[in-house]
């Protein structure tokens, strides 16, 4: 049990994912740090493994307030059994962090195979809709005033057509739907629902959209965005925390474009 303000992020061994669980650490939170830290074989790179976990529960500092969690978001029993963790870990929760990502594309439409269509679709989006199935009522068995935060990683490519890339496109459209229906839906429950939507963003899913582009570096993306570089996963993190945070209860129901301004 503890007074801390308790979090549970998803794909929280790297990327988005690793720097939201620093930055909560780092304004007070405690965090189980879930992730699916294996590869899967619909999706054509490396996704973060053990080690990767390990090392963000480490750089913590403090075993008592971070704790890793292995589970996949597309089995609702598993992450319903990591929020089970939370909660009797730390005795409650406050907040739900959906990360967890990947990216498959490069081809039309038409031509993706199906399973990988599938891992885009459940992982996205399905793995947001079931952190949010799994959370929301442990948030509304918080005594009130309640000041819950469910929150997810939408996408500049929420908003605009990327070619190639249609199934991700729709996953991250869908995201940013949910958050528009949960902000209306949970209304006075004291509970915010919100999205962020980055731009380009160093790390391993933008290596692979260059990859899928035939781009000989991810740092060729930067050019598209009008601060002219890409944006570091901690500038992302550090929108998510204050969302999180108590300052941000009159914001529900948005997407905020974190973006460099390529939504311009």
């Amino acid at each position: 049990m503890t007074d801390r303000r308790v979090a549970v992020v998803t794909g929280a061994a790297r990327g988005i994912g690793a720097a939201t669980v620093a930055a909560l650490v780092t304004a007070g939170w405690s965090v189980l740090a879930v992730d699916i830290a294996a590869d899967d074989p619909a999706i054509p790179y490396h996704l973060a493994g053990p080690d990767d976990l390990d090392s963000v529960v480490a750089a913590a500092g403090d075993p008592d307030r971070v704790a890793g969690y292995v589970a996949d978001v597309r089995h609702l029993t598993a992450v319903e059994s990591a929020v089970a963790e939370a909660e009797e870990r730390w005795g409650g929760v406050d907040a739900a962090i959906a990360c967890a990502g990947a990216i498959v594309g490069g081809i039309p439409l038409q031509d993706l195979p199906l399973e990988a269509e599938q891992a885009v679709l459940d992982i996205n989006l399905g793995g947001t809709l079931k952190l949010a199935r799994a959370s929301i009522p442990a948030m509304l068995r918080r005594p009130e005033p309640r000041a819950g935060r469910f929150i997810a990683v939408a996408s500049a490519a929420a908003t605009r057509g990327l070619p190639l890339l249609g199934a991700y496109c729709a996953a991250k459209a869908g995201v940013a739907g949910l958050v528009r229906s949960l902000g209306t839906e949970l209304g006075p429950s004291g509970i915010t629902a919100n999205a962020v939507s980055p731009g380009s963003t160093g790390g391993a899913m933008l290596a692979e959209s260059a990859r899928l582009y035939g781009l000989s570096a991810q740092e060729l993306f930067a050019m598209q965005q009008p601060i002219g570089r890409l944006l570091a996963p901690a500038e992302i993190a550090a929108v998510i925390a204050f969302l999180a945070s108590a300052g941000s209860g009159g914001i529900t129901g948005t997407v905020v474009p974190v973006d460099g301004g390529l939504a311009l």
